[in-house]
């Protein structure tokens, strides 16, 4: 075997090896150590997509404020123990959640949306001030300091994200937190004017209400600057608290516009059905090319093996998240895998009957495909390319998005499996004693066409 055969077989046999321990066990790789990751369709959970307000967002700021939205989701949902959740944007102002294995749609919109934005208030007196809040103790007003010649309101956007949750000598559970530079000179003003008064404490537009029920409003009794404390939570409330606290606070508000729950009883059946298509068609499409196209169907047999395990392989690598349309997506591919191989094998017969020897027909059958592979690839490109485009703007057609990336990604590496490992192979059986036996390559032979 030459170097110019050799060197493209050890490397052809290096990837499949890798693929291979990628992708072997199914559920979790010898190499990464990952699963495939299955879409909601398949496992069950909750699918959402959220609408940022971006009104009063500064212009030219859009794509960061719902950047910023999309890491602050990540944080909450990662400290909340959510595996393998997706975020992504979707158009310019929608994300897109799913949370797989949780099917309340209330809980997953509490743990997503709820502001974790604590603000302070003050009881209005003598009729001084707006009324932002209303409870059993009276109507509250913000309290507001001023930094830097500038009046700001007093809210934990302030913290410092390091806010943790303890217990004091008589076995009250406390809320600890620490104010940045801005927040302990507003608590400093705020505090000193406060002495012997209530401080309100809100989350959202209700009070924060303690184990008993009612509104948590502590006295303050000192001056106090760079850390509080807050008392009357239960230790699960305090918790939760302070996991929202420390992910950080959304920037924009949002707006749940779809929601969708689904049901994991589905997904282990359409697995099932869609595992046994995929491979009777494999079996199929390998016998049709043994049988038509003798000795080289059996090598498209294996550069088949090979593409599967590679496809597989980047998918667990990137992930890509497999919904149904995603995995038929994948089988299609698998059809326009071999469909290479058609034209090139087709191509290579054409040579033979004109009497070229093997060697040669095998070189002109590669360059005479080459332009027609090319092309319809690159039609299959841009028709995934609009879908993914579709998929990505239009809420009804995100499955769309799927379908799109894994045939992408399946016809791109139909084409390396193709060119390069089937033309590897049939360059090596050229020098072999098979390679002498024009009849496994073809029906015809240079004595009949003679």
């Amino acid at each position: 075997m030459t170097r110019k055969k050799g060197l493209p077989f050890i490397i052809i046999s290096i990837l499949f090896l890798l693929a291979a321990l990628v992708v072997l066990p199914i559920n979790k790789g010898i190499v990464g150590k990952r699963g495939i990751r299955l879409g909601l369709d398949l496992q069950g959970g909750t699918h959402m997509v959220y609408k940022a307000d971006l009104s009063t967002v500064e212009p030219g700021t859009e794509a960061e404020a719902v950047d910023g939205a999309i890491a602050v989701i990540e944080r909450r949902i990662n400290v909340l123990g959510v595996s393998e959740p997706v975020i992504q944007r979707l158009g310019e102002d929608r994300i897109v959640v799913e949370l797989p294995g949780i099917s309340e749609t209330e809980k997953a919109k509490k743990l997503i949306g709820q502001t974790a934005l604590l603000e302070f208030g003050e009881l209005i007196e003598d009729g001084e001030g707006e009324a932002r809040w209303v409870d059993e103790l009276g109507d509250w007003k913000p309290v507001t300091g001023v930094v830097d010649g500038e009046e700001k309101e007093l809210t934990s956007a302030y913290f410092k994200e390091n806010t943790y949750v303890t217990t004091d000598n008589l076995g009250r559970v406390l809320l600890v937190f620490e104010w940045n530079e801005t927040g302990s000179k507003l608590f400093e003003q705020i505090t000193k004017r406060l002495i012997n008064k209530p401080l309100g404490i809100f989350l959202g537009n209700e009070p924060l209400l303690g184990e008993d029920g009612r509104p948590i409003a502590p006295i303050v009794r000192s001056v106090i600057t760079e850390r509080g404390q807050i008392e009357g939570l239960s230790f699960s409330e305090a918790t939760e608290l302070s996991k929202l606290l420390n992910a950080g606070r959304i920037p924009v508000p949002l707006t749940a516009i779809y929601e969708q729950t689904v049901s994991p009883i589905l997904g282990s059946d359409f697995i099932s059905m869609s595992v046994k298509a995929g491979l009777i068609g494999l079996i199929l499409v390998v016998v049709f090319m043994i049988i038509y196209y003798r000795l080289p169907g059996v090598l498209a047999g294996v550069t088949l093996m090979f593409y599967v395990a590679v496809v597989l392989a980047i998918f667990k690598l990137l992930p890509v998240t497999l919904s149904l349309a995603g995995i038929g997506g994948f089988v299609l591919s698998i059809g326009m895998a071999v469909d290479a191989n058609v034209l090139i094998f087709e191509r290579m017969k054409e040579e033979l009957r004109m009497g070229r020897t093997l060697g040669a027909a095998v070189e002109a059958g590669f360059s005479r495909a080459w332009p027609a592979i090319r092309d319809s690839n690159v039609t299959t490109f841009i028709a995934t390319g609009i879908l993914y485009w579709l998929g990505s703007t239009v809420i009804a057609n995100a499955p769309v998005m799927g379908f799109a990336l894994t045939l992408t990604i399946g016809v791109a590496i139909s084409m390396f499996t193709a060119v390069v490992a089937t033309r590897t192979f049939l360059r090596i059986l050229v020098g072999t004693r098979l390679g002498q036996k024009v009849s496994l390559f073809t029906v015809y032979s240079r004595r009949e066409n003679d």
